[in-house]
């Protein structure tokens, strides 16, 4: 199938789409070549034939093309053995110019569906990693039900520096979103190395800041490996770690210089909880003792939105923030996966499609448990909840900086 009939997709059949559009060329060559024959033999139009493989390469591949070129060439040459010049120079240099020019054409028609094919290749590449790395979040955890959405900022890319995952523990789940420092292809290996520690340690850790612990370390051993010279004490990841167990009706957190969540709640309220602050994962804080649990009371009213700062540091054309604390609040009774389409959409036209950092959100809320033991699923949904515990308005406007990272 031509890349025409693709552009075209929803006009009707491929194949009957392709032969509507070859019309426009071909009943091309037939105007040029009537007009040609019936104007003054001063006024000279055949030259105008390579108009028609020109616009033929717009829909269609380098074959097709180079068919409705030869069309036009032997248009030309009947141009000229109808006026009895097709031996003169003028008619034979006007043939082979229009035989370079259609060739050129093909040529150039076929390096751009190449470059397609490798487009297309590359993006599949790219699709598999983020499936690999960046597992969907599961519908449904426990009592829980989620939603998670990813923009990559990197033109082309599927993955980047955010991260987002997702465990269930003995009677609780355990969520992490986090943000590499920089963004896109340069920030993959730092987040596959926190993704890989969390699905790992998340398990093997009674507490959140003995979590994060775990997870510095590794860090640490990373970066000692492979960070570079020039970089040194330069990269790091922010984090935020939440527990919510199954029998309660709470969160409990630990801000890994992340910025705190959204808590969503009834009446269009929406506040930001007081987490104890606290550096981000890479700076050597290994000792749980250096990393604060903060518990909130979180209840089956409440969504909970956790996001990176490529959300609230998105701006508009007049460099304005992205207002997503004003923006959620007429969205606290959709539900999650609601919530979370709400928020792309309104993102992307308030950006109008250009993010300057990679994108990450998570939306959960507390639901009544189908059954015991229910484990992770395999969609991606939307949910999250509110703890209510000491809290400040959310601002209508978030600040012109990153929460939690050092300068």
């Amino acid at each position: 199938m031509g890349s025409g009939q693709r552009r075209f997709a929803g006009l009707g059949q491929p194949w009957q789409t392709s032969q509507t559009l070859l019309l426009i060329p071909v009943a091309l060559i037939a105007l040029i070549t009537v007009a040609d024959i019936v104007t003054p033999s001063d006024i000279v139009l055949g030259p105008l034939l390579v108009i028609a493989p020109a616009l033929t390469a717009w829909f269609a591949g380098p074959w097709t093309t180079g068919g409705v070129g030869t069309l036009a060439v032997a248009a030309q040459a009947f141009i000229g053995w109808h006026s009895g010049q097709l031996s003169s120079r003028h008619v034979i240099v006007q043939v082979a110019a229009l035989v370079v020019l259609t060739s050129l054409i093909v040529v150039l028609c076929a390096v751009r569906d190449r470059h397609r094919r490798q487009l297309a290749q590359v993006r599949s590449v790219a699709e598999a990693a983020q499936h690999v790395l960046l597992w969907p979040l599961p519908s449904r955890l426990g009592p829980l039900q989620l939603a998670c959405l990813y923009l990559a900022a990197e033109e082309e890319a599927e993955i980047g520096g955010d991260l987002y995952a997702a465990a269930r523990t003995d009677g609780a789940a355990r969520v992490m979103i986090g943000d590499v420092r920089g963004k896109g292809l340069s920030a993959i290996g730092e987040a596959a190395l926190l993704l890989g520690a969390f699905r790992e340690a998340a398990h093997q850790h009674a507490a959140l800041p003995e979590l994060a612990a775990a997870l510095e370390r590794s860090i640490t051993r990373y970066l000692a490996d492979f960070e570079p010279d020039e970089e040194t004490g330069e990269r790091f990841v922010t984090a935020l770690l939440l527990e919510i167990p199954d029998d309660e009706p709470v969160v409990r957190m630990t801000s890994c210089g992340h910025l705190a969540p959204l808590l969503l709640g009834p009446g269009n309220a929406v506040t930001v909880p007081d987490l104890t602050p606290a550096p981000p994962l890479g700076v050597g804080m290994t000792d749980p003792g250096d990393r604060a649990l903060d518990v909130l009371p979180f209840g089956s009213a409440d969504t909970l939105l956790l996001y990176t700062d490529g959300v609230v540091e998105a701006r508009d054309r007049d460099g304005v923030f992205y207002p997503l604390a004003q923006r959620t609040a007429q969205w606290t009774g959709s539900t999650p996966q609601a919530l979370i389409h709400h928020i792309r959409h309104d993102l992307l036209a308030h950006t109008a499609g250009r993010l300057a950092d990679d994108v990450a959100l998570i939306a959960i809320r507390r639901t009544p448990a189908p059954h015991p033991g229910h484990h992770l699923g395999h969609h991606p949904g939307h949910h999250l909840g509110r703890p209510s515990g000491p809290a400040r308005s959310a601002p209508a406007e978030p600040p012109d900086h990153r929460s939690g990272r050092p300068p």
